[in-house]
């Protein structure tokens, strides 16, 4: 079980956190949502609980829930900038299928 963050996002989490002045990483997960079922959601984390997966790529920690592991396994985070667009993405293996605006994804 794995996950990675790409140069680019690592930088862009580690400037957050920096501006932020405290934090120990960023806590990735999914919910039920959405046109296509799950939506990813990221937020920073400041502590841990007793049962997340802390994965370290690049100098940043991501923090994952057991029960969202299962659906994040395997999955690079980036940060891109298309245009006037701009923020992170979620390369996930595990994701068949996207809804049309790109908030949620199925398994």
């Amino acid at each position: 079980m794995a996950i990675t963050i790409t140069e680019a996002a690592a930088k862009h989490v580690q400037q957050f956190l920096s501006n932020r002045g405290k934090g120990i990483g960023i806590r990735l997960a999914v919910r039920t949502s959405g046109c296509s079922g799950m939506a990813y959601e990221m937020e920073f984390a400041d502590e841990l609980d007793e049962d997340d997966q802390v994965f370290e790529d690049l100098g940043v920690k991501v923090i994952i829930d057991p029960k969202s592991l299962v659906y994040l396994d395997g999955t690079e985070i980036d940060y891109t900038k298309e245009g006037l667009n701009e923020g992170f993405k979620f390369n996930n293996p595990n994701a068949k299928g996207e809804c049309g605006c790109g908030e949620s994804f199925q398994v």
